[in-house]
């Protein structure tokens, strides 16, 4: 399980990211102020990556990049600060991504996914209740015996799985699988997803008007 720090001092906000990644498998370190970082990594303590404001108490978030690097820890900046030569800053100092607030989750999500399977820190095995996704193998199995998916219905069990316990839209699934060129209609999705039904007997929810949920447990 990926551990990731997210330091956030709007409460509101820092308990919606760390709820969102919780619920898609992630484990989360919650900090409200600079400072709290940097004694955590005078500690001793790491995480797969950070999720970083950049207006915060006690020591911004510019003044923990350096650190965080040093600790071998990827950032993304996640800030109202949306002027051009804040964003250089943060990229040029080594930052990873910079997101401007407001911001979507998913999209969120996604790039935290990108970061980690870039710097080799992302989750190889994703269990879904009693279905195993390896994703360095592109193997599934189920209790041991292995189920057979075509490509694009593994392609969708990723999507899903990724996201699990949130609501995709077809549109979006369409996106991420198929591409932005694809000209189908959304019924492709409801295809694929009929079919990683019967196969691996996880619970695909459909989400009325929007498309789809994986459910699994904690």
């Amino acid at each position: 399980m990926s551990k990731i720090l997210v330091a956030e001092d709007e409460l509101a906000i820092n308990k919606m990211i760390c709820m969102s990644l919780n619920i898609t498998g992630y484990e989360t370190v919650s900090m409200q102020d600079g400072q709290e970082v940097l004694d955590y990594l005078a500690a001793g303590q790491s995480a797969d990556l950070a999720i970083v404001d950049i207006m915060m108490p006690k020591v911004d978030g510019f003044a923990l990049l350096e650190p965080l690097n040093k600790a071998g820890i990827p950032v993304i900046y996640l800030t109202a600060l949306g002027d051009i030569e804040s964003k250089v800053r943060g990229l040029s100092g080594g930052a990873e991504d910079y997101m401007v607030k407001p911001f979507e989750m998913l999209e969120l999500l996604l790039r935290i996914e990108k970061i980690l399977k870039r710097t080799g820190k992302s989750d190889e095995l994703i269990k879904l209740d009693d279905v195993i996704l390896d994703m360095k193998k592109r193997t599934v199995s189920k209790k041991n015996e292995q189920i057979s998916l075509t490509p694009m219905e593994y392609d969708l069990l990723c999507i899903l799985a990724k996201n699990r316990n949130i609501a995709l839209g077809r549109d979006k699934i369409l996106h991420e699988i198929w591409g932005a060129g694809f000209e189908g209609e959304t019924r492709t999705v409801d295809v694929h997803v009929a079919a990683l039904r019967r196969k691996t007997g996880l619970h695909i929810a459909s989400v009325p008007k929007i498309g789809y949920r994986l459910e699994v447990g904690e």
